[in-house]
């Protein structure tokens, strides 16, 4: 959080010709104040008008968890006997067009357009969005603490130290968060771990189903240390693997290659995309992609910029984001890779570093 972010933000807000953006609950806000709202049915909102004063409304009894940035913003603290929707609404002032958190719950949202019903809403991701999506220095330092922590217990993974066979993948996926907690992470956000057939599915639920020898074994896993998100994906094979898997995977770690050396400033986002969705096409398996080949991270394990077809936002330097394409053949198995790319003057820096290798595990 810095002034420097403030004066961003109305550049923004001018730019789009809006008079205020509203912050509650999600990442927006602690990225411009540090303070971090409790997803509680009490309001929580930073006023920044694109000319005045930012006030940032808290329950009182959250007042003691905010750090008083008096040169960034005044603290107004709400009692329970207090309307913080009139308080909000008063703070809005005259200002009608308006931005508010894409994470801000339906009450409050509702609460507000009806003391305002002649202002104009906006999701505040256009405002934010852009500007969260080109990290810092210091971002892509914490980004790089979070990716080789990440490493680590991907590397036991891929080295055989997680033991997989005979084991649920509800055991193992604890275990993944375990390890990621022993290496520094402060939080979990998931820890999906697909066999056999389950590999198919990608954002699999870990569950009690016991993994097997002969088959793949998709694990994708990443939370949080000291604010900023990890995410990483390896898939490893229980046996040899047979030729038509190892042709799959061939496939797969080529067009994961591919796409990550196509990273550079001015390339459009979607075109990122299509790189690996060709090679993916052209092995065989177009129909077996199917998701986006990656996603922004920081704050948010996703976020800003989206490397997705129809995207044509053009990358620059200091963006983060996932490449991680695909392949899911229903009812029998399946194979992602993922690693976290920062996009530097000279091109692509891949922060994750264990072996794209097909591991044959025991």
């Amino acid at each position: 959080m810095s002034q420097a972010r403030f004066e961003r933000v109305r550049r923004r807000l001018e730019e789009l010709d809006l008079d205020a953006l509203l912050l509650s609950t999600g990442a927006d806000l602690p990225w411009l104040t540090g303070y971090t709202a409790m997803p509680l049915e009490r309001l929580t909102m930073l006023v920044l008008p694109a000319d005045g004063e930012v006030t940032l409304v808290v329950p009182r009894l959250e007042a003691p968890r905010v750090t008083p940035r008096p040169e960034l913003f005044e603290l107004r603290p709400w009692d329970e006997t207090e309307d913080p929707t009139a308080i909000v609404a008063d703070l809005v002032g005259s200002c009608r067009s308006l931005a508010i958190s894409d994470r801000a719950w339906a009450a409050p949202l509702l609460a507000l357009q009806a003391s305002l019903p002649d202002a104009k809403w906006q999701p505040a991701s256009i405002v934010t969005g852009p500007l969260r999506a080109v990290k810092e220095a210091e971002e892509i330092a914490a980004l790089r603490r979070a990716a080789a922590a990440a490493d680590r217990v991907a590397t036991c993974l891929v080295e055989g130290e997680i033991d997989l066979v005979g084991r649920t993948e509800a055991a193992v996926s604890r275990e993944i968060g375990d390890r990621l907690r022993e290496e520094g992470h402060q939080r979990v956000n998931f820890a999906i771990v697909g066999s056999g057939p389950n590999a198919a599915s990608p954002h699999h639920d870990a569950g009690p189903r016991v993994i097997g020898r002969n088959e793949s074994v998709v694990c994708d896993f990443g939370g949080v240390l000291d604010g900023y998100c990890s995410d990483i994906t390896r898939t490893v094979f229980t046996g040899e693997p047979p030729a038509e898997f190892r042709d799959l995977y061939a496939v797969l770690e080529h067009a994961q290659a591919e796409a990550v050396g196509a990273v550079a400033p001015g390339i459009a986002c979607e075109d990122i995309d299509a790189v690996a969705r060709r090679i993916i096409t052209e092995g065989g398996y177009g129909p077996n992609f199917v998701h986006r080949t990656g996603h922004g991270i920081g704050l948010e394990e996703h976020e800003d910029p989206y490397i997705v077809a129809g995207n044509c936002e053009r990358l620059t330097a200091g963006n983060a984001f996932s490449v991680e394409p695909g392949i899911y053949v229903e009812g029998k198995w399946g194979a992602r890779i993922e690693d976290i790319v920062v996009v530097t003057e000279y091109g692509p820096d891949a922060i994750n570093t264990v072996d794209h290798s097909l591991f044959w595990l025991g």
